[in-house]
């Protein structure tokens, strides 16, 4: 009985513990882009819904139509006193807020 090899007995099994590394090195290489990823959901959102309301002025249901994502926010608040708008999505929450007609809307902290 000859002895033959890992990778001659399993061909696609090695291919893919391969590829399976390749992987597990790529997303350790980019996390901290993964980390990030969260909160730009949020972000996003609440300065581009900002912007559309409070910049362009177009009426509310206009820019959620405007903002709505693949990945769904989880909450989102629009105060019109105040002209500040509050995202949830994903765990995380982003505000922004309108300056004024020359500053549009900024991010807040």
């Amino acid at each position: 009985m000859s002895r033959r090899s890992f990778v001659r007995r399993l061909p696609f099994s090695t291919v893919l513990l391969i590829l399976l590394l390749a992987l597990l090195g790529w997303a350790w290489q980019e996390r901290v882009a993964f980390w990030a990823f969260p909160d730009i959901i949020s972000a996003y959102t609440a300065k581009e819904y900002c912007s559309c309301r409070y910049v362009m002025n177009n009426d509310s249901a206009y820019c959620r139509s405007y903002v709505k994502q693949w990945l769904p926010t989880s909450g989102f608040n629009d105060d019109a006193t105040t002209k500040r708008i509050t995202v949830s999505g994903l765990g995380r929450s982003n505000s922004a807020t309108w300056i004024g007609e020359r500053q549009g809307c900024r991010l807040a902290p």
